[in-house]
């Protein structure tokens, strides 16, 4: 069988297709990853064979990749290489591709915030796309694949297909800090994914929770880009800053302190890690609604008054909670139970296989 996997937005859409797609290619199927040219170095480090759809006179910014131009880009791939089957995430534009070819079409996401309004919004904005290709409508998909715990699914979220979250991210070279536990000391770990160092904003200090963490004798790990190490790093003491294996590190902390990415989160959560989250957008505030919700995390909103405290106070007195109260550790690991006992992409995949079969 030939399976098509489509992506956009950030590389953390690719590692969490990454298992899926393993998968398959581990079980003799023919795959491609088709996704926007800043994702080809993310497909590549986790061995996807993957293909840029990206027109050549886009890929340096000048133009915005709209729909027609996803949808052509992709009609464009598959006159040359056909697939059985078409898997795709947030976006409908694989779902109209799919349904353009007349072959089955599975949707893969971690659906942790609602999304009813903004679905109905992208099949609208469709709609002239859809006549284009001769489509009276959009079918659902043949099969809906939800990674996110069922426990931490938002009311009202669709039927779907629990499948387990695996993490996946570019690998590099492991030391034994990064797997071991520092002995007599907890751990806490601050990242903000591929994005801004998380803190560095206006009236939030990230030398300030490291010196109270540090001062309650906890080993701080910062998980950053290169650029953001060498600025900070300096001034930052005796703190690892820089590339960190986050899915190798994760099961070595006792706390971590991020930005409510979906790569981030369920990592944490996979490894039973109680988390303190500071949302950097409406996603990821949706995620940190749903993981305190479930009690394994304290939210920080930036937009919003902390009981008369700043936002420094308020990240600083909700690590000190989560570190003095067992019970962030407790529901932590209850989510992680939960996760563990989901089927795994190779059980998943025979569902995928029987569709392609009918």
């Amino acid at each position: 069988m030939k399976i098509l996997f489509t992506v956009g937005g950030s590389q953390a859409a690719v590692f969490g297709v990454a298992p899926l797609a393993a998968a398959a290619r581990n079980a003799g199927h023919e795959i491609l990853l088709a996704a926007d040219e800043p994702l080809m170095a993310a497909a590549q480090s986790v061995g996807l064979p993957a293909v840029c759809i990206t027109p050549e006179r886009m890929r340096y910014g000048q133009d915005g990749m709209t729909a027609a131009v996803r949808i052509d880009a992709l009609l464009d791939l598959t006159r040359q290489w056909s697939p059985d089957l078409v898997v795709g995430g947030l976006s409908h534009v694989p779902r109209v591709l799919a349904a353009s070819l007349k072959v089955p079409y599975v949707r893969h996401i971690w659906h942790i915030a609602p999304m009813a309004r903004r679905d109905r919004t992208a099949v609208a904005e469709l709609q002239p796309q859809l006549e284009r290709l001769g489509l009276t409508e959009l079918p659902p998909p043949d099969l809906f694949i939800d990674l996110c715990p069922p426990a931490l699914r938002p009311p009202g979220a669709p039927a779907a297909r629990a499948m387990r979250w695996v993490p996946r991210v570019s690998q590099r070279r492991v030391e034994p800090w990064m797997y071991t536990r520092p002995e007599g000391r907890r751990r806490a770990l601050i990242t903000a994914g591929t994005r801004n160092l998380l803190l560095d904003t206006p009236g939030a200090s990230l030398s300030g929770l490291v010196d109270e963490l540090t001062g309650a004798g906890v080993e701080v790990l910062i998980a950053a880009l290169p650029e953001a190490a060498e600025r900070y790093g300096p001034r930052l003491g005796d703190v690892r800053i820089g590339w960190i294996p986050l899915d190798v590190v994760a099961p070595t902390c006792d706390l971590a302190v991020h930005h409510g990415g979906a790569t981030t989160a369920m990592t944490l959560i996979n490894a039973g890690v109680p988390q303190l989250i500071v949302p950097d957008n409406g996603y990821g505030k949706a995620v940190a609604e749903a993981v305190s919700g479930f009690g394994a995390a304290v939210l920080v909103d930036p937009h919003r008054p902390q009981e008369g405290r700043g936002q420094d106070e308020a990240v600083v007195a909700g690590c000190r909670e989560i570190l003095e109260d067992p019970r962030y550790a407790e529901r932590a690991r209850a989510a992680a139970a939960e996760a563990a006992a989901l089927p795994t992409p190779d059980e998943v995949l025979r569902e995928i296989e029987a569709l392609a079969a009918r």
